[in-house]
């Protein structure tokens, strides 16, 4: 007898306007300031053609959210210590970025419910249309 694998999809879906001060907090605690300035800083480190702008916030169905900007065209990545360097979405730039922030925020804070919004979104990443850009980039 053989037993077919199934996948379960992580859906995501865009958090409308109203929701948006709350959402953050929610998912960071009393981290999520540090967090948010922290997805802005590597956006800023990883394309060097990343001048500021809006950004959507997207909450997963695994209990993962990510950021993403907003009326964003591709933007090449360049990562030195992986040697990354690609054109990538927004949507994916934002998957990466929230992924350094998320890593680089659980170091600052020792916070376990960080590592596990890092690991809902990676899972999350495995699936997305580019994920093996993504992969390659947070490698």
């Amino acid at each position: 007898m053989t037993q077919a694998n199934s996948v379960d999809a992580i859906t995501s879906s865009v958090v409308p306007e109203e929701l948006r001060p709350n959402f953050l907090p929610h998912y960071l605690g009393s981290h999520f300031l540090r967090g948010e300035a922290l997805v802005y800083e590597w956006a800023h480190r990883l394309a060097s053609a990343y001048d500021g702008g809006s950004w959507s916030f997207f909450q997963l169905s695994n209990g993962g959210f990510y950021m993403a900007p907003e009326q964003c065209e591709r933007l090449y990545v360049r990562w030195h210590l992986n040697g990354y360097n690609d054109m990538m979405g927004a949507d994916a730039f934002g998957i990466v970025v929230t992924l350094f922030a998320l890593c680089h925020l659980a170091e600052l804070r020792h916070d376990d419910s960080i590592i596990g919004h890092y690991h809902a979104l990676r899972a999350y990443a495995t699936q997305h249309v580019e994920a093996a850009s993504i992969l390659r980039a947070i490698d």
